[in-house]
C-alpha cells in the first residue's frame, strides 16, 4: 500500500493531494530531517555538556548511568533519521526514547505554580513527536535515504 493510496480531501480540496504527490519523497526526505535534527542536535550538546546533563538527570532522580545511554541513543537516532538509514528500527527507537523522557522529565502533575504550564507545554510536544515518530514508521524513510539506495541494490 502506498502512503499516497487515497486523497485526503474531496473534490475542490484536493490541491494538497497533488502536491504531496508531486515529491513524496522531497516531502518525506524534508521532514525525516528535521525530526532527526532535533534529536541529533540534542543528543550533540548533551554529550558534549555531560556533566550538566548527568546534573540534571539526578535532578530528576534518574538511574546513575543513565545519561551514557541516552544521550548516544539521541545523537544516533537522530543520525539514523537524517540518513534515513534503518529508519523504522530508528522510529521504533524514537518512540521509546520518548515515552522515557516524557515519563522522566515532563510529570506536569509533580509542579506547582507557572512550572505546571511550562512541563504540560513540554509534555504535550513529546506526544506530537511521538506521533511524528509514528508517521516515520509507517511512511519509511522514502527513496531519498541510504534505505531507499541500498533497497534499490537487492
Amino acid at each position: 500500500m502506498s502512503v499516497q493510496s487515497s486523497p485526503s480531501s474531496p473534490g475542490a480540496l484536493s490541491h494538497c493531494d497533488n502536491i504531496a504527490r508531486s515529491a513524496t519523497d522531497l516531502w518525506l526526505l524534508i521532514g525525516r530531517v528535521l525530526i532527526g535534527w532535533l534529536f541529533f542536535y540534542s543528543g550533540w550538546t548533551k554529550l558534549n555538556g555531560m556533566a550538566g546533563f548527568t546534573g540534571y538527570l539526578k535532578s530528576l532522580g534518574a538511574p546513575e548511568g543513565l545519561q551514557w545511554i541516552a544521550a548516544p541513543a539521541e545523537f544516533l537516532l537522530g543520525a539514523l533519521l537524517i540518513l534515513g538509514f534503518a529508519t523504522r528500527y530508528a522510529a521504533v527507537l524514537g518512540m521509546l526514547f520518548m515515552i522515557v523522557a516524557t515519563a522522566l522529565a515532563h510529570r506536569y502533575w509533580e509542579y506547582t505554580g507557572p512550572a505546571v504550564q511550562a512541563q504540560f507545554n513540554n509534555f504535550v510536544k513529546n506526544l506530537a513527536i511521538f506521533g511524528a515518530m509514528f508517521y516515520v514508521f509507517v511512511t519509511g524513510a522514502g527513496r531519498f535515504s541510504l534505505d531507499g539506495m541500498l533497497g534499490k541494490r537487492s
